[in-house]
């Protein structure tokens, strides 16, 4: 049997930490839909993850609203009561999480950039990566098949 998730999300509020008898850390992570609604509109799913120990500890740390982070782990579901009701939750229980860009960030893409300039100047999380999505020039040569 197999129960793996993995997702890439923003946060939508700060982790709430709690540091009681195991130090946990609950977000919740806005996954893009890979289709956009009738309305041409981007529709996202809301997924509620929860990491413990340390891992609880660096998504406190390192985490905060808007931010990107990929999150590996599995889905767990459990159930309490509540004023008489039994709630039934499932969320996504981190074995790692992925920070996938710096904590301060989010503040310099919401400011405008002067012409001429470019984020990638002085970034020092750059990668070559960065325009993947593009086309790629392979010729038959270069396949092993």
């Amino acid at each position: 049997m197999l129960n793996r998730v993995v997702l890439v999300g923003r946060l939508t509020k700060d982790p709430n930490f709690n540091e009681g008898n195991v130090a946990n850390a609950r977000f919740t992570l806005a996954v893009n839909k890979p289709f956009k609604n009738k309305n041409g509109e981007q529709e996202a799913d809301f997924i509620n993850v929860v990491a413990f120990r340390r891992q609880a500890e660096n998504v406190n740390n390192y985490l905060s609203k808007g931010q990107l982070a990929g999150v590996d782990g599995r889905i767990q579901t459990r159930s309490y009561e509540k004023d008489g009701q039994r709630v039934y939750v499932t969320e996504v229980v981190a074995d790692s999480v992925q920070f996938l860009e710096p904590k301060n960030n989010n503040q310099q893409n919401n400011q405008p950039q002067q012409q001429g300039q470019t984020q990638s100047g002085n970034n020092p999380f750059n990668n070559g990566m960065q325009n993947a999505n593009g086309p790629i020039d392979i010729s038959d040569e270069d396949l092993p098949f």
